[in-house]
């Protein structure tokens, strides 16, 4: 399960250094799949090729947030998500709509740092 951040967050920006895949933005910032990972092109959901360093859409304006399909939970990296162990008001919590078992976080993880 991928972890998201809620709308109790303060804008601390505690968890962003923590995150070992570079998942994690401030509210409105634009992020690439690049940023933080080894990944030069991926492959979209419709089959097309796009650069890793082409700029997507900010998740959030207003807060921090998690780029899903780059959260590993820090799974082959650390014991718990870093984030939620640093975050001062628990606002990273796991998120329902992105259930991954521990085998499939593993696989992102290769997939993100090209091991």
């Amino acid at each position: 399960m991928a972890i998201m951040i809620t709308d109790e967050c303060i804008n601390c920006g505690a968890c962003e250094p923590e995150c070992p895949n570079t998942a994690i933005y401030e509210g409105g910032a634009l992020w690439t799949w690049a940023g933080g990972t080894s990944l030069q092109e991926v492959e979209l959901e419709d089959g097309s090729l796009q650069s890793g360093s082409e700029e997507q859409e900010p998740v959030s304006d207003e807060f921090y947030y998690i780029v899903s399909a780059k959260c590993t939970e820090c799974m082959g990296f650390h014991e718990e998500p870093q984030c939620a162990a640093v975050c001062p008001v628990d606002c990273c919590v796991p998120d329902p709509d992105y259930v991954e078992e521990e085998e499939e976080l593993l696989a992102k993880k290769s997939w993100l740092h090209n091991e």
